[in-house]
């Protein structure tokens, strides 16, 4: 037994101390300020699918790797699985109703969005939000591993695009805000 699968373990009954951890952690993780991402699909149909993450780490630059956390059970999370490819998007300042939008699970979201896919593209991993988006990284699953009611997703990043001049959104205390546009380290 792996030192994750440990941590991780079976979903264990109500227990009210380990709620009111979870609860902690929630709050906690709310002052933890970071990006707001879109991670794009297409499912076995040729279907998009997508849902809004906070959970998305870079683990290495050489190779380029980087991590995303998603829900097990989510539509998005089987058409990871079945193509075995996925895009971030990472929003600009003025994507909040698409963060909002695709946080929310309804099912015409592709509908109300702008979006491409270039299916003859062979390192394009989901559809792109070109409107909505400062940076998209298009990647290829490597592993992924169960922890708790998510699965952890490592994948190679195939390419980068890049959109200067776009602010980027972050999310923290449960809100929405710009960081300004020139600001670097």
């Amino acid at each position: 037994m792996t030192e994750l699968s440990q941590l991780a373990g079976p979903n264990r009954p109500a227990d009210p101390r380990r709620a009111a951890v979870a609860e902690g952690q929630r709050d906690m993780m709310s002052r933890f300020p970071t990006g707001v991402a879109i991670l794009t699909a297409v499912d076995h149909t040729g279907s998009p699918r997508g849902m809004t993450i906070s959970s998305l780490c870079s683990v290495s630059l050489e190779p380029p790797t980087l991590l995303v956390c998603l829900r097990s059970g989510s539509p998005t999370l089987e058409a990871v699985l079945d193509s075995g490819r996925f895009a971030v998007n990472l929003l600009h300042g003025t994507a909040q109703p698409a963060a909002a939008l695709f946080a929310s699970g309804a099912p015409d979201r592709f509908d109300r969005v702008h979006w491409e896919h270039d299916t003859d593209d062979p390192d394009a991993g989901g559809p792109h939000l070109f409107h909505d988006a400062h940076a998209i990284a298009d990647c290829e699953v490597e592993s992924r591993h169960r922890s708790g009611d998510h699965l952890v997703v490592i994948a190679s990043v195939l390419r980068v695009s890049q959109f200067p001049g776009r602010a980027e959104l972050v999310y923290g205390r449960r809100e929405y805000r710009t960081w300004p546009v020139g600001e670097s380290a």
